[in-house]
């Protein structure tokens, strides 16, 4: 009895020790990392003369705490399955040899530009993404509604982007704070419209951060988030799964984070091969060397895939090395396009795809007759893939007539003709590039520009816009009136009610954002035109990131408006609206109905 209660009270005492220095170590590992986070930036992005010692110390110092929390947090709260407890220990235990290799380098043979030295930075500034995703999460999900947490977290990579963009380091001549922000809400905000150009402005590490934001704007705060937060913790919570559904579009929130890897995946898959492919499409003398070309190729699969429009060469995709690079442009348009098309509809895509490969396999392998095929692709993948081929077809052939002897005169044969009004097709729909002066274009063009950038990409991809589904849907809506029905339907199926009002509400906000901006920036810049205005303006809502070429000549405050515009756009009109105005609660009465006379 003895024995057994001093047994008892050994595991009390242990797990006394456990708890509270897993405390103090989580405490000092979050704050030591804000400390050391500050400290990167300053190595990274200041001129400075401060010993190697000192920013070694630090780093190494954050790694140690960070590897101790880690080892108490696993001690304390053991993952339940083996593989998990397996992974995790041997993460630990590579995190400690490090942390050893670190310290005998420091000791023995120190340097500024050993793998030591960048590998504990970069590894020190992945940690501390992944320990602050946590806490963020933790912290969205408890204070915050979805929308008006999906709003301030684009608002935080903005800010935090301005920050980055305005070091030293960044920049060649330095910026204003003002061509930071804009720059930086335009990275964001997957736009694309720049006051300064960035291949000549921007450093390399100015560039990179222009291709995290794109990145991390693309995709969503709250998915990258989610995502470390779920590598460092081992799991998501019941509640952050239901304050993710939303948000990675999941039918149950039991597929929040499967829903979160596919997403994740996709994106990087595609940014892959993509990058792969444009490195071995685009020509050869572009470019000095083989790492100017590697790093073109990935900058550039990046900001096509989510549909940003930034490039790193002079005058974008119009340098002269590429406007008559074909296959290349090929290579940008499918990455395009499969960003612009979202997520949901890519993953619906390859479910169908298995589902009809498996019937065929059937049949070849074992001879069985295909007497049923189910129904794989829903009606919102169906009507954004409709909705896209139209918009493209009607696209390409308005650009081919209406500029046949005007930007496709330069162009000879029959490919480049076609090349080139395909791209043009597709770039007003948020991608952003041009192959082309867009201040030669046609007006017939230019307001055929004008309706497609309003359009936008399609609902739950990188782009903007009121989105495909939404010009579809109050199109079909309309029909059906002149018809005289009583519903909308589309191939056998009805189209709420709701989706209805929506599309509709979304519509009328996009014109009341759009329409006074408008106004604004015709007041702040009198000697502007009102179509090159108005271009700006539809562009920067939906962050397409085409211009006339006035952006650089705007004064702050119009520039500021843009960023608003910008802003609203990429988060869209209704999530704002959701975010900061209060839901009426469910009324249990209904008052009589009186007809309005419209029309």
């Amino acid at each position: 009895m003895n024995s057994r209660r001093i047994y008892w009270n050994f595991q009390n005492v242990k797990n006394r020790l456990v708890r509270n220095f897993h405390t103090f170590f989580e405490g000092l590992t979050f704050y030591t990392g804000l400390f050391v986070f500050l400290i990167v930036m300053y190595d990274l992005g200041f001129p400075h003369i401060i010993k190697y010692l000192f920013f070694a110390s630090c780093y190494l110092f954050y790694l140690v705490s960070f590897t101790i929390t880690v080892t108490l947090r696993t001690v304390r709260f053991p993952p339940p399955e083996r593989n998990q407890r397996l992974f995790q220990w041997f993460l630990i235990t590579l995190l400690a040899v490090f942390c050893y290799y670190k310290y005998s380098v420091m000791r023995y043979s120190p340097d500024f530009n050993s793998v030591s030295y960048y590998g504990s930075l970069f590894l020190c500034f992945v940690l501390i993404v992944l320990d602050s995703s946590r806490k963020i999460l933790t912290v969205y999900t408890r204070q915050f509604n979805p929308a008006l947490a999906f709003v301030l977290s684009f608002m935080l990579l903005a800010l935090v982007g301005c920050g980055l963009l305005l070091l030293p380091r960044s920049t060649i001549n330095g910026i204003s704070f003002t061509d930071a922000l804009f720059t930086s809400v335009s990275a964001v905000c997957v736009t694309g419209l720049a006051t300064l150009d960035t291949a000549s402005e921007f450093t390399r590490l100015g560039k990179f951060f222009i291709m995290l934001l794109i990145q991390l704007g693309g995709l969503g705060v709250l998915s990258f988030t989610s995502f470390f937060g779920y590598l460092y913790k081992g799991g998501l919570s019941l509640e952050n799964q239901l304050f993710l559904k939303d948000f990675v579009t999941a039918e149950r929130v039991s597929d929040t984070f499967k829903s979160l890897m596919q997403i994740i995946l996709i994106t990087l898959g595609v940014e892959l091969l993509g990058a792969i492919f444009i490195y071995y499409t685009v020509d050869l003398g572009t470019f000095a060397n083989a790492g100017q070309r590697f790093r073109f190729s990935v900058f550039h699969a990046v900001s096509a895939f989510c549909n940003a429009g930034f490039s790193t060469m002079p005058d974008g995709l119009f340098n002269s090395h590429l406007t008559h690079d074909y296959d290349f442009q090929l290579v940008i348009c499918v990455l395009a396009i499969v960003g612009g098309i979202g997520f949901p509809i890519i993953a619906d895509f390859s479910h169908s795809l298995k589902h009809y490969g498996a019937e065929l396999y059937q049949r070849l392998r074992f001879g069985k007759p295909i007497r049923f095929l189910s129904r794989t692709v829903s009606i919102n993948t169906s009507l954004v893939l409709t909705m896209t081929g139209i918009l493209l077809a009607s696209g390409m052939v308005v650009f081919f007539i209406t500029e046949y002897y005007g930007v496709l005169y330069d162009h000879e044969t029959w490919d480049g003709k076609l090349t080139t009004a395909f791209f043009a097709s597709m770039t007003p729909r948020t991608a952003g590039f041009n192959t082309f002066d867009l201040s030669l274009m046609q007006p017939a063009t230019v307001l055929v520009y004008l309706l497609f950038m309003w359009i936008g990409a399609s609902p739950g991809s990188t782009g903007g816009g009121i989105k495909t589904t939404t010009f579809a849907v109050a199109m079909l809506n309309i029909i059906s009136l002149a018809q005289g029905q009583d519903r909308v339907e589309f191939r056998r199926r009805q189209i709420p009610a709701e989706s209805i009002r929506r599309a509709f509400s979304t519509m009328i906000l996009s014109l009341l954002v759009i329409g006074p901006a408008i106004l604004i920036i015709t007041v702040l810049e009198p000697g502007a035109k009102l179509i090159h205005v108005a271009f700006e303006c539809f562009s920067a809502f939906s962050t397409t990131g085409l211009s006339l070429g006035i952006t650089p000549q705007l004064s702050d405050a119009a520039k500021i408006v843009l960023v608003f515009i910008m802003f609203i756009g990429r988060v869209g009109t209704f999530t704002l609206f959701v975010a900061f105005i209060r839901r009426v609660r469910a009324t249990n009465y209904k008052y009589p109905k009186e007809n309005i006379f419209i029309n």
